[in-house]
């Protein structure tokens, strides 16, 4: 399993990678309406790579902020979104909303999966 260094670094990494391409091919992404879709998809996994990157610096430095995190990465994400096309704001919103509940959801059974391990010992 990767330590939360490690997972931050390539967090950020990743992050930094998926907005020069998406700046890149900004206007083929404008084009049509499917590659406007698929730039809010793109933008969304910038939402989920911030917010990795956010949730693990918080956990080495000992901080908790709550939804800041959440609203921070997605503000983030919505704005790299816009300079692709206004459409991609609107499927960036929605992408990003069904990786929070499906992040929420893997987060909710690995923190299950502890507590009962530490319940046993």
């Amino acid at each position: 399993m990767a330590g939360s260094g490690s997972s931050m670094l390539s967090s950020l990494l990743l992050f930094t990678v998926i907005l020069s391409l998406q700046q890149m091919y900004k206007a083929k992404l404008a084009s049509t309406e499917l590659f406007t879709i698929f730039g809010g998809f793109t933008s969304s996994l910038l939402f989920l790579m911030l917010l990795t990157f956010i949730g693990n610096y918080q956990e080495s430095s000992g901080v908790k902020t709550g939804w800041g995190a959440v609203i921070l990465s997605e503000l983030v994400a919505l704005i790299a979104a816009g300079t692709v096309h206004r459409v991609c704001i609107t499927t960036c919103f929605l992408f990003s909303a069904g990786l929070l509940y499906e992040v929420n959801k893997i987060s909710g059974m690995s923190v299950g999966k502890t507590e009962s391990k530490a319940r046993r010992s």
